[in-house]
């Protein structure tokens, strides 16, 4: 059985392999919520967002269901939301908001964060402990 008790971290850096093939599809884009983002200065869920956003929500429940909703408002307004989730297709979230307004891209392997694990160790070659998928919610006014 896993321990589900562990300190887990919400700062995970996309690789930058994933970034270029994004940027490659789609052209630069904004980034509301960025890596190690003190929230007081800078919160991403109060601000508008730009016409082409990227969003690594923090993985914590709330917080990245605070994302999702989001980026559905935002793209209810023509702006185009590109997410990288952990793949969670039998939550409420998934059924209710994703899965009848996004385009869905399951992706092969895991993906190999950046960051801190839970011993306090920096480590950048180690998948992460979810499968993952690019979430994206095309412009629509």
């Amino acid at each position: 059985m896993k321990n589900r008790n562990l300190n887990h971290k919400d700062d995970w850096e996309t690789p930058d392999s994933l970034l270029l093939e994004l940027r490659k599809e789609f052209g630069e884009f904004f980034d509301p919520c960025p890596l190690h983002n003190d929230i007081k200065i800078w919160d991403g869920l109060k601000r508008d967002w730009m016409k082409l956003n990227y969003i690594n929500p923090p993985y914590s429940r709330k917080l990245k269901e605070a994302f999702i909703r989001k980026a559905f408002e935002e793209s209810r307004k023509g702006k185009t939301c590109i997410m990288l989730l952990p793949v969670s297709t039998s939550t409420k979230i998934f059924h209710e908001v994703i899965y009848s307004n996004a385009e869905i891209r399951f992706l092969k392997g895991r993906v190999k964060f950046r960051g801190v694990n839970t011993k306090g160790e920096l480590v950048e070659n180690k998948c992460g402990m979810h499968d993952s998928m690019i979430v994206i919610f095309r412009g629509k006014k």
